[in-house]
């Protein structure tokens, strides 16, 4: 079957499965893999495939967008409150995971030590793809932030894992000495946080001051931006994975242009990327070969998913005060993934001799946690009394153009218009209409009630329902009870020259601001920044 036609058929195959998947309730990554074991060479088409060099780099390349994109799609002020909670389980936590995991192989599977601590730093991280996949898939709202909690431990953990493996996979090489160990790994999270933060903040100024002359570019610019967050901190010792997680943070959280549309891009192409992993890493593995590491990898799966796991969670997040039961959720969240799979590969492909089959059996320990711990987690969850209807699993994410219902209305000013010649203040306007922006020949010179329409005007209206049809970019202010805003009127609010109230959040209720409207508590004003 040529190469193109191939791909082809593969790509439409996994959007048709994911389908079916969602429907029965089956982790759509885990058919990703199956479809890729049935194009295998021990599947139905036969097609011999063993290059681990090039599934590492393109698997890499993957998850670099993977690891951006869950940055960028996490919601801070969600996530805030959970901060430190994920940060322990993220680095600690790791630690712990592969500390136990490898002395779980060492007493019950008699591994050598260092292999065994290799494979627990392998499977020491939670996957971002996974859990990302399942929470959304399932539509999870989760009591206690618990949805954010799992994001960001699970977008932030995968560079400690990798971290951890590099350091062994060096000693098991005999490269490095004690204090040259130390030394990477400072190396690795000084220039991972300083790259990450360093690149966002030079991203966010330059974006600031440039609009993208061509719809579109701006795409082509944030995946230029995700690969640079990587590559560059990598090529100097840094960890690259950490650095496009935070990047993704930076910009995500930030008051980005047209950001919605970023959002649906990203959102289908890490899609792509999660199709392109899983497929290949089932078209390289060689299932022939599992029947010989399926019960030690069972052994691994249980002791991890039902000992391992739950005491690592248990001693982080304990003296956090968090719940038993939103402790009991976390550890049965703890998914594996794609990215053990990629570390495992890397570890064949590298110079230290490793015994055993090591791809093989992470392999199959991530094709049994996603397909019992991801096929279980929302009834669990559910079991737990940890669900909760009434709240949106979307608010966990950074699209804020999906939570707030507004329009905006292009009127166009034409020759003999009724409004042409009048001021904003004697036209005459339908109830929950505000004039948010006046182009004329391109620029905004709405200046307030006196400006006066001309012939070839534009005029941006804001209605409830919101689609980000004009590139206006939205933010929040809430007021809370100790604002000095409290009891002023709008008229007298005034954030910057260049910013308006367009609407505000009351409650259940979606109040379109005039002049003398009053600010109350807890109101949470929607301002639109025009530039």
């Amino acid at each position: 079957m040529p190469y193109l036609l191939m791909c082809t058929v593969v790509i439409l195959l996994c959007v048709l499965i994911s389908g079916l998947t969602h429907r029965l309730g089956v982790p759509v990554l885990l058919a990703f893999i199956a479809l890729g074991m049935l194009f295998g060479e021990n599947g139905v088409f036969r097609i011999p495939f063993d290059n681990y060099t090039l599934v590492e780099q393109i698997c890499t390349v993957a998850l670099v967008f993977i690891m951006f994109y869950g940055g960028f799609g996490t919601n801070w002020d969600q996530a805030k409150p959970v901060a430190v909670q994920a940060a322990v389980l993220a680095s600690g936590g790791v630690v712990l995971t592969a500390g136990l995991t490898g002395a779980v192989c060492i007493l019950f599977l008699k591994m050598p030590a260092l292999d065994a601590l290799l494979l627990g730093a392998i499977l020491s991280s939670t996957d971002a793809a996974s859990v990302f996949s399942v929470l959304r898939s399932k539509k999870l709202g989760l009591r206690e932030n618990t949805a954010s909690l799992l994001e960001v431990e699970s977008g932030s953990n995968d560079p400690f894992a990798y971290m951890l493996t590099i350091i062994l996979l060096s000693v098991m090489s005999g490269q490095a000495s004690g204090g040259e160990l130390a030394w990477m790994a400072v190396k690795q999270l000084l220039l991972g946080i300083l790259g990450g933060v360093g690149i966002a903040l030079l991203v966010r100024a330059f974006l600031r001051r440039y609009r993208f002359p061509v719809s579109g570019f701006d795409m082509a610019f944030f995946i230029g931006i995700a690969l640079l967050s990587y590559a560059l901190p990598a090529d100097l010792g840094g960890n690259g994975y950490l650095s496009a997680y935070i990047v993704g943070i930076v910009l995500g959280n930030s008051r980005i242009r047209k950001k919605k549309s970023l959002v649906h891009f990203f959102d289908g192409f890490t899609s792509l990327m999660q199709m392109l992993i899983f497929f290949l890493l089932g078209l390289l593995a060689t299932p022939a070969r599992i029947p010989a590491i399926f019960l030690p990898a069972v052994v691994i799966a249980l002791l991890l998913t039902f000992v391992v796991r739950p005491l690592v969670v248990a001693v982080c997040l304990t003296p956090l005060k968090c719940s038993f039961r939103q402790q009991m959720l976390v550890s049965f969240a703890g998914l594996r993934g794609a990215a053990s799979i990629v570390f495992a590969i890397m570890a064949t492909v590298h110079q230290a001799q490793t015994s055993g089959d090591l791809f093989h059996m992470i392999f199959c320990v991530v094709l049994l946690s996603i397909a019992f711990q991801g096929s279980l987690l929302a009834p669990v969850a559910r079991r737990l009394g940890m669900c909760d209807q009434n709240i949106d699993d979307a608010k966990s994410f950074s699209d804020y153009t999906d939570e707030v219902k507004l329009y905006f209305i292009n009127l166009e000013i034409y020759e003999g218009h009724p409004w042409q010649g009048k001021a904003l203040c004697e036209v005459s306007l339908p109830p929950d209409m505000l004039v948010v922006m006046l182009l004329r020949d391109g620029k905004n010179v709405l200046q307030g009630g006196s400006t006066v329409f001309s012939a070839h005007d534009s005029v941006i209206l804001s209605a409830p329902a919101y689609q980000d049809e004009v590139g206006l970019a939205l933010h929040e202010q809430h007021i809370d009870a100790n604002s000095p805003w409290v009891g002023k009127s709008i008229a007298a609010f005034s954030p910057s020259k260049e910013e308006l109230i367009v609407m505000i959040l009351r409650g259940e209720e979606m109040v379109i601001p005039k002049g003398d409207t009053q600010i109350e508590a807890d109101d949470i004003l929607v301002i639109s920044e025009q530039k």
